[in-house]
């Protein structure tokens, strides 16, 4: 969904057609049938993957013909069309097929930048002229994108900006010649076996240098900034152009990412110049505003101010900054965290973001004035207790907004704003929302002997009778990157099992330790600092031991926990530290040892392992696998670019070496979603349900 230029109207694909709805009417009109959407040559419809219109609506960019790249299909074929005379021309039609990524339009909508091959190219709308803006782009010297590390931990993707004048590209270079490659093997689609090389910086290596250049979009050669700080030990994570200016707004993360910088970098005079400075004892959060977009910040003022989001009184709050970094006023103050910033409205003075101080499962649209001089308003009426999320109009006037609980599927409205009113009373929230009971789901809080108390879920066997026992299964994650407690519909479920968790007779729960990235103030997400494996494990198994005490109706001979990714770092431990507690695990695409792992996400968390190697190694689930006792289905894809299989393999040598007795199920090829291939999901859920039935069934006794 794109937004026209009033906000009044949006544009999307619809059954191949570009469609304009205006909200307030619902009148629907079609810009450019399908027809005229057809690849020059082959006359084949495209499959519409995005598309963004030039400032004077006379052409469209479509990006289609999409490939994967690592997580997200950021590849593919651009086409042109201008709509009076309906000509199709594809842009960068001399490059390879499928190798353009980024495609966007210069500010004044005359020219086309994009990304072929890791380099960078613009090419004129009118003329379809092409220059090539950088020639050193290779596997490892990457010019307007990112790797694979910047692009998994930093949420970075598209690596290139036009200036506000048209005239320039500012734009990122990884140089990450000196990163080795872990060595995927694809033994499956040759008679031969070869070599899948992913450049791959793990914990205790250095990061990639990295840059950032300005060059003419006429080409010529590239301005590099001299940013202070060795490369080596430092990272450009967000970069962006000031509004009207020809400077750039730059963020710069040391290594250990406990030290932020922003700097404003005139293209101009070349001067640097340090603005803002945020330190921690543990790391700085840039991932709070928003993990998609490395951008730097919300300008206001023409780009004399702008909106930063920090956590350094303690909560994650929204301040209102000068470009000069003199002045600063807190826009938020209050013991409660905002999750994200969904619209500043500079014309009202009113800045909307969401969050939720009385629940921290929940989520509720507020809004505050931009003078700091205000309170925190609830837009969300009362009533609609669940998860809210809001997407609003350039304009500010209106919003779609989507609601779900526990309760209730996912479900959307058009609403005015400020008055949160529905656009269309019969398409209103209140009147096609569908709740299903769900009498068997509850949300509870535990307090740990240890004095911690954590928010947990519970769904309850149909026909529950509490004089009887029940098998319990634990539905874990554990780590910084998420957490499993949220008042949404999916609470309750479980996609692997084949059938209903309820029906077969299992108590299903859900808990979030320390840690988790939950909103109850940084100290509760920064006290897993270099406590990994061991804060998160001990608070999960503590719950479980208070929740056995409180219910006699939990059969502690039959307890399951299981997971995937950190989950089934999780659930490694959980079963290795705890045995006398946990009988059977279904652990998935695990890391099994920290030193393994990626630099950006292991150094936030834990620190360098050439400081403090024992807590890595404290924190690793190889390091506690003599102690299973219990049952243990370990899963894993050969493939899995992401938490490499050499974590199972090294966890399997550790296994084999205390004859420890277990069952592997290797997935060839399969990424760390193991989706790859035909038949892949119903084998994995079949394997999952049958291990869970055999070895914690399921049922009262």
């Amino acid at each position: 969904m794109h937004w026209t230029a009033n906000g009044n109207a949006y544009v999307t694909s619809t059954q191949g057609d570009l469609v304009q709805t205006d909200i307030r009417t619902g009148n629907k009109t079609v810009l450019i049938p399908q027809d005229k959407l057809r690849a020059p040559g082959s006359g084949q419809r495209m499959a519409i993957s995005d598309f963004v219109f030039t400032p004077d609506s006379a052409n469209v960019l479509i990006f289609t013909n999409t490939a994967r790249v690592w997580r997200y299909n950021t590849r593919g074929d651009y086409y042109l069309v201008n709509r009076s005379s309906g000509q199709v021309r594809q842009v960068g039609k001399d490059r390879p097929s499928q190798s353009l990524m980024f495609a966007k339009l210069s500010p004044n909508g005359t020219t086309v930048g994009y990304v072929s091959e890791h380099n960078l190219f613009v090419e004129d709308v009118a003329t379809g002229q092409v220059t090539q803006l950088t020639t050193d782009g290779t596997r490892k010297r990457i010019n307007g994108t990112f790797d694979w590390v910047y692009e998994e931990e930093f949420g970075c993707r598209d690596g290139f900006r036009w200036s506000p004048d048209s005239k320039q590209i500012a734009y990122w270079q990884i140089d990450a010649t000196k990163i080795r490659d872990y060595l995927m093997l694809n033994t499956t689609d040759s008679i031969y076996s070869h070599v899948i090389p992913v450049e791959y910086p793990k914990v205790g290596e250095a990061p990639s240098p990295t840059r950032i250049g300005v060059v003419s979009a006429t080409g010529g050669a590239t301005t590099w900034l001299a940013i202070p700080g060795d490369p080596q030990q430092h990272y450009l994570n967000r970069m962006d152009w000031i509004p009207n200016s020809a400077s750039l707004f730059i963020q710069q993360l040391n290594r250990k990412q406990n030290e932020s910088k922003l700097f404003v970098c005139n293209t101009a005079t070349q001067s640097i110049t340090p603005i803002y400075t945020e330190t921690d004892k543990a790391w700085v959060d840039v991932r709070e505003r928003n993990n998609t977009d490395p951008n730097g910040g919300e300008w206001l003022n023409g780009g004399k101010s702008f909106v930063w989001v920090s956590e350094k009184d303690g909560w994650r709050h929204i301040y209102r900054v000068t470009t000069d970094g003199k002045n600063e006023v807190l826009l938020t103050p209050g013991s409660y965290d905002i999750e994200s910033i969904s619209h500043i409205d500079e014309a009202t003075g009113q800045i909307y973001f969401i969050a939720s101080p009385q629940n921290t499962n929940q989520r509720y649209l507020y809004r505050t004035r931009l003078d700091g001089k205000g309170k925190a308003e609830r837009l969300t009426p009362a009533g609609l207790d669940g998860t809210h999320n809001y997407v609003i109009s350039p304009n500010g006037k209106l919003a779609q907004h989507s609601f779900m609980n526990y309760q209730t599927p996912p479900v959307q409205e058009w609403i005015t704003l400020p008055d949160h009113k529905p656009i269309n009373a019969s398409e209103s929230i209140a009147t096609r929302m569908k709740p299903v009971s769900k009498s068997n789901v509850s949300f509870f809080k535990v307090t740990t002997d240890d004095g911690v108390t954590v928010d947990g879920w519970m769904a309850k066997p149909t026909n529950f009778d509490s004089t009887k026992k029940y098998p319990i299964v634990f539905y874990v994650y554990g780590e910084p990157a998420s957490s499993t407690v949220n008042d949404v519909f999916s609470i309750g479920q479980n996609r692997l099992f084949q059938g209903d968790m309820a029906n077969a007779g299992y108590l299903y729960v859900a808990l979030d330790n320390r840690g988790t990235p939950n909103l109850k103030g940084a100290a509760w997400r920064k006290s897993i600092y270099r406590q990994i494996g061991r804060i998160n494990i001990r608070d999960q198994a503590m719950a479980a031991k208070k929740l056995f005490s409180q219910h006699a109706y939990i059969d502690t001979s039959r307890v399951a926990v299981w997971g995937w990714s950190g989950g089934g770092s999780t659930t490694l431990h959980l079963l290795f530290q705890y045995p006398e507690i946990y009988k059977t695990g279904i652990s998935i695409a695990a890391v099994g040892n920290q030193l393994f792992y990626d630099n950006i996400y292991q150094e936030r968390y834990m620190g360098l392992p050439q400081e403090n190697r024992e807590d890595f190694v404290a924190g690793s689930p190889v390091t506690y696998a003599k102690n299973l006792r219990g049952n243990l289905l370990y899963i894993h894809g050969t493939g899995d670019d992401n938490v490499h299989y050499d974590n199972a393999e090294l966890l399997i040598n550790e296994l084999v070496k205390y004859n420890k007795q277990f069952q592997v199920m290797p997935y060839p090829n399969r990424s760390h979603g193991i989706s790859e291939g035909e038949g892949t999901q119903q084998h994995l859920r079949t394997l999952y349900t049958n291990y869970l039935r055999t070895h914690c069934p399921p049922g009262p006794r």
